[in-house]
Formats: C-alpha cells, structure tokens, sequence
C-alpha cells in the first residue's frame, strides 16, 4: 500500500452537530492514533476573551492574548479534558456563552492563523485525526484522507441537545436549533476559510444514520487510502 507506514492525517470536516467529534474520538480511541479537536480549540480562546472582558473588534488585545494563551487537551481515565491555561474548562467551554460567541471568533483572521499554525506543529511527524471546518481544505490540504460530513439542521439540533442534557447543560432546543442555523451561515458564508467540501474529499450525510453506521462506512473509506493499523 502507498501509505505504510508512513505518518498521515485523516480530516474530518463538515456542519456542526454531524458527528465529527465522536467519530474522530472512536477512530484516534480504536486505532491509537492522535485525536485533535479543534473546535474545542477555538472555544478555549473564545473563553478566555470572555473572561478578560474582551470584545471581538479588539484585535490587538486579542493578538495579546494569544501570545500568552495554553491550550492542552488531556485524557484523564478515558475522558478528554480540555485545559485553559492550565485551568480544566471541559465544562465551560460548552456553556451559552461561548455557544453564542464561538462561530464569529473564529472567523477573526489573527486567531485562526495562529490557531492553524498550532495544529500543523502538533500534528508534525504523527498518525493524527483532526476534525473541524477546514482541516481538509486549508489546515491540511493535501490530507491523506478526507471525509466531509452533513446533516439536517434540525436532527443536529437535537445531537446537541441530548449531548448537552447527558452533562448538565441545559438549553433549550429551540435555541440550540437557532444557534446551528446561525453557524451554518456564518461558516459558510466566512471570508476566512469558510466551510466546503473539499474536492477530493468522501461526502457522508448522516442524519439517517447511527454513529456505529456512520463509523463502518468512513472507516471503509480511511482503508482504502491508509494502514491504519500499521
């Protein structure tokens, strides 16, 4: 196979609530490879602006800010954990808050470049499964592998709210429904790498589909381009 052995990246991008982040999770999980979220990402910074009173239109503080920012992801007993300069936000960085907030801060050109420049270094020299908006289209463009995933607006809305229930996080479907449509626009529409379909990537609509479903089918895929065992 052209592949063996040698270190890939598997891009997983589409809509938000399609499932890319528990599809990523299983497949880093089954196969011992590096899982990368970098939606949670984008949250962690938009956290910390938050709570340094920080408004979007203050690019310098912002710039500052991401001068002196730590974003680690841990694995603690089997569960990810997301640390904010040290501070576990695994929680917080799912609140309303950051919901409401989260899309337009990563359309800021000077947070996503630093933040693409950070998932390129931590993917360097790794087997890696990064999942996003445009990891197969601007972080990565020449991904081994790249699947691209869709959904109704409306089944993603209800993902998110039995997601969001399960930890305690309690906002109404309604708003979450509002909230997906609101990204949807706001990532397609972007002037800084908006969300599309990579030319060569593998399109899956989900919304009929169990996440064991949608796993078998993606992963027939990840074979065919890469020795994922290896």
């Amino acid at each position: 196979m052209e592949n063996l052995c040698k270190n890939y990246v598997i891009a997983i991008d589409g809509e938000a609530g399609t499932g890319k982040s528990t599809l990523a999770k299983n497949i880093a999980k089954k196969y011992g490879i590096v899982y990368m979220d970098t939606g949670a990402m984008y949250r962690c910074v938009t956290l910390d602006m938050l709570n340094s009173g920080i408004d979007i239109s203050q690019i310098d503080k912002i710039s500052t800010l991401l001068d002196n920012i730590k974003i680690e992801m841990i694995n603690d007993n089997g569960e990810d954990k997301f640390l904010l300069n040290d501070i576990d936000v695994t929680k917080e960085i799912r609140e309303k808050r950051v919901n409401d907030l989260v899309s337009q801060v990563s359309h800021v050109p000077v947070v996503r470049e630093r933040m693409v420049d950070l998932q390129r270094k931590l993917a360097q020299g790794k087997k890696i499964v990064m999942e996003g908006r445009d990891i197969g289209t601007n972080v990565f463009p020449n991904a081994e592998v790249k699947i691209y995933l869709t959904a109704s607006a409306e089944e993603r809305a209800k993902r998110r709210f039995l997601q969001n229930k399960e930890k305690g996080i309690d906002i109404p479907y309604e708003e979450i429904l509002a909230n997906v449509i609101f990204r949807d626009n706001n990532d397609k529409n972007s002037d800084v790498a908006p969300l599309k379909k990579a030319e060569d990537a593998f399109e899956l609509d989900t919304t009929n589909y169990t996440l064991e479903e949608v796993e078998e089918i993606v992963m027939s895929k990840v074979k065919e381009k890469v020795d994922i065992n290896v």
